[in-house]
């Protein structure tokens, strides 16, 4: 058993993540992993339908103990976001593009089209960050 599995296992064990959240992150795993699942790499590989964070806090901020944040975002509001922002009058971008820039997002929302997005959905597919210190473990990734 590798050592990330062990960790998903021990974060069930001490109830910080549920049954369902322990699945979720040893598929995501697995697919990271294509040498254990070889029943996988025969099936096509399935579109990712959501961003997913997860944090896990040992301390609240209020100090009322453990605290646990589970946000899945759906990718077509990303694919939709893209598609309504090329209705956007193009005097009205350039404003938009200004005021992102003063702060500190330099994105041209004028370069921004629907397959550049598809394929940055691709490559979220690939991405599992995750960020430990001795308060809380962060995660995010695709599934």
């Amino acid at each position: 058993m590798n050592e990330q599995r062990r960790q998903v296992l021990e974060m069930l064990a001490e109830g910080k993540i549920t049954a369902d959240e322990a699945e979720r992150l040893i598929g995501a795993l697995e697919r990271q992993q294509p040498d254990s699942a070889p029943r996988a790499a025969s099936r096509p590989k399935p579109r990712p339908k959501y961003l997913r964070l997860v944090v896990n806090a040992v301390d609240g901020s209020d100090g009322d103990g453990p605290s646990r944040v589970n946000v899945q975002i759906p990718l077509q509001l990303l694919r939709a976001g893209v598609r309504l922002a090329s209705l956007i009058p193009p005097q009205a971008l350039t404003k938009v593009n200004a005021e992102l820039n003063r702060s500190g997002v330099p994105i041209d929302l004028t370069e921004l089209k629907p397959q550049h997005i598809e394929e940055l959905i691709e490559q979220l597919d690939e991405v599992i960050i995750d960020v430990d210190d001795h308060d809380a473990k962060v995660k995010v990734f695709c599934e």
